[in-house]
């Protein structure tokens, strides 16, 4: 709920100022109407800034997202209302982004909005699947499967995510800890051993003046590559938010050699299993599919998405409108037509989407088999070229000073 501040005109003529509570302009301006005679303005009343949680999610979680929709499916079945369902949800998240939104939620379809209405409205953070999933439930009078459905699709995302980022951990914190630990060593201890070497008096072998050169850069000049790499980062981050960053960036993925199969792989499965939740809560072939060109990942495959809207308007089927893909998998379109001509299409998504989630995920697991190894031959020839370039002068001074020595 809004609140509005409007200024009026009562039947006697006086003017009259005040404030209202709805859920937009158009319900404040009805309720209004039924005491004075004309409304000269309104307008929403600023709220102050609301005060950061910090402890509060950025985003709502697959998990999350899983859990709430099993919820609402348990609590709508069992005859609560919709308005004490959503109360007694808000009241049990253990999410604090969820239980803002959903406290938002319950006053607004206590007012008399729809759930989907609502959430479109508080829940800027809540991804379009779910919200178009439920508003479709709710205009087909089965919300409760489209409830289902949201919590068999995100559960099945969570676990891939999860697959994932645990698969990702091992090699992520080595590279960290590779990095500092060389860090420390070209700005610490070379800087120390080089007066040491440098004390010696002989010439040093190319290998150590290469290593105290590169050492003698970083201490004094280090901030330069940092200003570089922040510079860089920020520039292609902002970039990456436009329209053509976006297209740049998610086409070059796919040209990458294994994170191209991964991103392919992940793309195809969001394209499958979004579309089989749309279309089972009922949404029409070019809604869902406008609805899964915004939300895949990868924008070049969501912008032909988009064109094939065009062209199932136009007659074709949705197999024949994604033939001419150049980003999804051809096998893909082609169990989309035989979902098309077998009118098992829903189910046909479903089994495609499991297996390109499948695929991504072992695509994942034998790309970071090559990588932990990688990593570490990478580690062992660097900190192997430091030790070498620290300690071949002391064995060339020390097997000099013993053939001086002889007799």
């Amino acid at each position: 709920m809004q609140t509005f501040k409007y200024r009026a005109v009562a039947e006697d003529g006086s003017k009259v100022v005040g404030e209202i509570e709805a859920y937009d302009e158009f319900e404040a301006i009805g309720e209004i109407r039924k005491t004075y005679a004309v409304v000269e303005s309104i307008k929403p009343v600023r709220k102050g800034r609301r005060h950061i949680d910090f402890n509060e999610p950025l985003w709502v979680s697959n998990r999350t997202l899983a859990l709430t929709a099993n919820q609402f499916y348990i609590m709508l079945r069992s005859g609560l209302s919709m308005t004490r369902t959503i109360e007694v949800i808000a009241g049990q998240s253990g999410d604090k982004l969820m239980r803002r939104i959903l406290r938002a939620c319950a006053e607004d379809v206590s007012a008399g909005f729809s759930l989907a209405d609502s959430l479109e409205k508080n829940g800027k953070k809540i991804p379009a699947v779910f919200i178009e999933t439920v508003r479709a439930g709710e205009e087909s009078g089965t919300l409760e499967q489209s409830f289902r459905n949201l919590e068999t699709y995100y559960s099945r995302a969570n676990t891939t995510n999860k697959k994932i980022r645990s698969a990702l951990t091992y090699p992520v914190i080595v590279l960290v800890l590779a990095v500092i630990v060389i860090a420390i060593v070209m700005v610490v201890l070379v800087p120390t051993m080089t007066k040491t070497l440098q004390s010696m008096g002989s010439d040093l072998p190319v290998i150590t003046r290469i290593l105290i050169a590169v050492s003698d850069f970083f201490a004094h000049w280090g901030y330069i590559p940092l200003i570089v790499i922040v510079a860089v980062g920020l520039g292609l981050y902002f970039y990456g938010k436009t329209e053509n960053g976006k297209l740049a960036f998610s086409r070059m993925r796919l040209k990458l050699p294994i994170i191209g199969k991964i991103s392919r792989c992940n793309a195809a499965a969001q394209t499958a299993n979004t579309l089989a939740t749309l279309l089972a809560a009922g949404l029409p072939v070019t809604r869902a599919l406008g609805i899964v060109s915004r939300v895949v990942s990868l924008r070049c495959v969501g912008k032909e998405l988009g064109e094939a809207i065009a062209k199932l308007e136009g007659g074709m089927s949705l197999g024949e409108a994604l033939s001419s893909s150049k980003y999804l998998p051809p096998m893909l379109v082609e169990m989309i037509t035989v979902g098309e001509t077998s009118g098992m299409l829903e189910e046909t998504l479903r089994t495609i989407g499991r297996y390109y989630d499948d695929e991504a995920t072992s695509a994942s697991d034998r790309a970071l088999g090559i990588l932990e190894p990688a990593i570490t031959i990478v580690l062992g020839v660097i900190i192997g070229a430091i030790v070498i370039a620290i300690y071949l002068p002391m064995f060339s001074m020390s097997s000099g000073a013993g053939l001086s020595g002889r007799p």
